[in-house]
This record gives structure tokens, C-alpha cells and sequence, in this order.
């Protein structure tokens, strides 16, 4: 059976053959890439990198094992990404920010492959977190069900709370990353965990008070698409403050040293500030650039983690 490649031009599909090793055959592929939202995968599974390092005090784990947890945690956030994609389809076609995305744009066609393609990614995720201990199974499970089930098909559509009750999810990386070392959890890596989940709203809420149209126009109900511009800052805000506040307290609990003590201190006063001034004088630019810092910050200090640990 001859493969296809499906198209849109002018308006109209079109199915081109596909031959191995062709342009066409990698074009038609980086799409089931991009579903999966690389960048986001990336710094999630960043994070659960770094609890690892932390967990294990330094690498000092088997490689099979590292490997295993790699892939395990890597699949299941490309696979979560990707069935949420099909999930919020619909959505992604009204929103301009959205409508240029494999399955709204017809680069995924039909929308089905998405979603076997990410339950696929999905089931391999769990198949492998089983192989390394039930805590990160069970981990692995949450994780799946928070994003996909408590934030895609129940809250989204229906309460402000959405990224709230569905940001929890955001946490899940750092927690499975700790219990694949330790299969085990306490303080140290709930406060790790915890920085994740608040630092999500300030993230979502900032790229959607710069869309808030948008959010407007697809009838979800994201905070700044409910609420004023000034209400959403200063729930913004407090995320922020409690995200920091966690942040120092990672140093006491954990036992870091002065590298991640004066990351924390530092960036984390910087966005702090910068989201009180935000509160105070509120804009669609200026969270646009709180938006923008918002995942460089998170690297940095989750870098900042690992490198105290493998210098000391």
C-alpha cells in the first residue's frame, strides 16, 4: 500500500505520495514533532533531570536506569501534549495564536492520528515508569490523568480555576524523577515540585492577558478572559510571591549551597519585583515580557539545582 502524505493548498487537500528517505516523507513527519510541543517537553523533562541529579547526589545511578527514566518521563509529556492537542482542536482552529498548529492547519489529517500517535507515546511512558518502581508508575498515571482529564476535558472549558487544578500536573516530572531514584517522597521534593506548579500560572496567565481576545473568542474561560486586567495581576501576582517564597525554602530544606541560594535570590527577586510592578501599572506588553522571562527563569533555577549539586 502506497503511503500519503496529506496537504493543503488553496484551501483544498491533497495527497502526495510519500518516498522513503524524501523531503516529502520527513515533512510529513515533523508534524507528529510538533504536536507534541518540544519546548514545553523539553523543560519539563529539564526539571525532572535535575530532581534526579538532586535525588541520586550528583549521577551516580546505573545508565540503564537513567536512560529508562529519560524516555519514560520524555514519552509521557510528548504523549499528554499531544492528546491534549487533539482534545482542544476545536479551540486551536478559532484562536489565532493557535490555528497555525499540526491539526488545526491540516498537517495532521485526519485528527485521529494525533490521538492514536499520543496514546501510543502514552502507554509506552507508563510501560516503562512500570519498569522502574510503582511510585513512578503511579506518578506517571497522575500526571496523565491531571493534564488530560482534570484540565483538558473537564476544566478548561468550564472554570477560571482551569490551570490551577490542571497546573498540578506540572509538578509530576520533578516527583517521578525523585521517586525513580529514591522511590520515595518528602519535603524537599514536594517544594521542588511546588515552584513548577506556581510558577504555571504566572506563565499561562501572562500569555493569555497578552490573547486574552482570543481566550475571549473560543469562549474559554482563562482567568484574564473573566476577570480585569488589574484582578488577574494580582492573582498573578501572589502566584509569584508564593513560588519565590517556596523557592528559598528549597535552600533550607534541601541543604543547597551559596549557587543556588543567590540563583533563587536574585531571579527570583527580579521576576517578583517585576510582577509587583506589573500589578501596580498593568499592560498586555509588560506580561507579554513576564511571559517571555517566565521559562528562562524556571531553567535557571532548576540549573542552578543541579550544578550545586554536582559541584559540592
Amino acid at each position: 500500500m502506497q503511503p500519503y502524505d496529506s496537504e493543503y493548498e488553496g484551501g483544498e487537500q491533497t495527497q502526495r505520495p510519500i518516498g522513503l528517505g524524501s523531503v516529502s516523507s520527513l515533512r510529513g513527519l515533523w508534524p507528529y514533532v510538533e504536536v507534541t510541543k518540544p519546548a514545553s517537553v523539553l523543560l519539563l523533562v529539564f526539571t525532572s533531570l535535575a530532581a534526579i541529579a538532586i535525588a541520586a547526589d550528583g549521577w551516580n545511578l546505573p545508565a540503564s536506569l537513567f536512560m529508562t527514566a529519560l524516555v519514560a518521563v520524555t514519552l509521557g509529556c510528548a504523549g499528554a501534549n499531544t492528546i491534549t492537542c487533539y482534545i482542544d482542536r476545536d479551540l486551536d482552529r478559532v484562536m489565532e495564536r493557535t490555528r497555525r498548529r499540526p491539526i488545526p492547519s491540516g498537517r495532521i489529517h485526519p485528527p485521529e492520528r494525533a490521538l492514536y500517535w499520543g496514546l501510543l507515546l502514552t502507554v509506552v511512558s507508563l510501560a516503562l515508569a512500570w519498569t522502574l518502581n510503582a511510585l513512578a508508575f503511579l506518578w506517571g498515571l497522575l500526571g496523565f490523568v491531571d493534564n488530560v482529564l482534570v484540565y483538558s476535558l473537564l476544566m478548561k472549558r468550564r472554570s477560571p480555576l482551569n490551570i490551577i487544578l490542571g497546573g498540578l500536573s506540572g509538578g509530576i516530572p520533578v516527583l517521578f524523577g525523585w521517586a525513580v531514584v529514591k522511590n520515595s517522597l518528602d519535603v524537599e521534593a514536594l517544594l521542588i515540585a511546588a515552584v513548577v506548579v506556581l510558577w504555571i500560572p504566572n506563565h499561562i496567565w501572562n500569555l493569555a492577558i497578552f490573547h486574552t481576545e482570543d481566550y475571549k473568542k473560543a469562549s474559554v474561560p482563562m482567568l484574564p478572559a473573566v476577570l480585569s486586567l488589574e484582578k488577574t495581576t494580582r492573582c498573578t501576582m501572589a502566584t509569584v510571591v508564593l513560588m519565590y517564597l517556596c523557592s528559598l525554602a528549597i535552600y533550607f530544606v534541601g541543604g543547597f549551597g551559596l549557587i543556588y541560594l543567590s540563583t533563587a535570590l536574585v531571579l527570583g527577586l527580579v521576576i517578583t519585583v517585576s510582577n509587583v510592578i506589573l500589578a501596580r501599572n498593568p499592560s498586555r506588553e509588560k506580561a507579554w515580557v513576564m511571559f517571555k522571562l517566565s521559562s528562562p527563569y524556571l531553567f535557571v533555577l532548576f540549573l542552578a539545582m543541579m550544578l550545586d549539586v554536582l559541584v559540592a
